[in-house]
C-alpha cells in the first residue's frame, strides 16, 4: 500500500477545487453539487461548505444513487426532485475517476433535466477510460497500471488515498 495523498494534501486540493468551481460559476446565484453515493457524497459536501464559506453562491447538495458495478441493474437515482435541476448548474463529484463507468451513468441521469451546464469534478483521475467522460476540475491525476487501484475512505477523520 502506498500513500498518495494524506489528509492535508487531500484538504488542499479540496480547498482547491471549490476555489475553481466558484471562479467557473461566476455570474450563477445557485450551484447544484451532486456527489456520487459514498465518498463522491462526502466530497460534494466538503466542497459545498467551502464554496459557501468563500462566495455568495447558494449550494444545494444532493446524492446520487447507482450501482457502481453494474449500473443497469437499478435506476440510477438522485435525492432531490428531478425538474430542480431544470436550468441548473450542476456540478457532478465523485472521488476517483478510472474508467468513467460510474461518472458517465450518473451524468445520464442528470441529463433527464435540460440543465444550464454540468462540470465535473474528481478528487484522483487514473486516466484509465472506457467511457467518453473527463473532469473538468481534477485534485490529481496518477499514472497507474490498470491493475492498481485508489482506495480512500474519506469517512474516517485521518482519511487519506493509497494505492493498491
Amino acid at each position: 500500500m502506498q500513500v498518495v495523498l494524506n489528509k492535508t494534501q487531500i484538504d488542499q486540493k479540496i480547498n482547491r477545487l471549490a476555489h475553481q468551481i466558484i471562479e467557473n460559476s461566476y455570474g450563477e446565484k445557485k450551484i447544484y453539487v451532486g456527489g456520487i453515493c459514498g465518498n463522491g457524497k462526502i466530497l460534494a459536501d466538503l466542497l459545498g461548505n467551502i464554496i459557501s464559506e468563500n462566495s455568495d453562491l447558494e449550494v444545494i447538495i444532493f446524492e446520487i444513487s447507482l450501482n457502481k458495478e453494474n449500473p443497469l441493474e437499478f435506476p440510477v437515482n438522485i435525492s432531490i426532485e428531478n425538474n430542480l435541476l431544470n436550468g441548473a448548474f450542476i456540478v457532478l463529484v465523485d472521488d476517483v475517476l478510472n474508467s468513467g463507468k460510474t461518472m458517465q451513468y450518473a451524468l445520464m441521469k442528470l441529463l433527464e433535466q435540460p440543465s444550464k451546464a454540468i462540470k465535473t469534478v474528481s478528487l484522483v483521475d487514473r486516466r484509465h477510460r472506457r467511457y467518453p467522460i473527463k473532469a473538468d476540475f481534477v485534485g490529481i491525476t496518477l499514472t497507474t497500471t490498470i491493475q492498481e487501484r485508489v482506495e480512500m475512505d474519506l469517512t474516517q477523520s485521518d482519511y487519506f488515498a493509497y494505492l493498491v
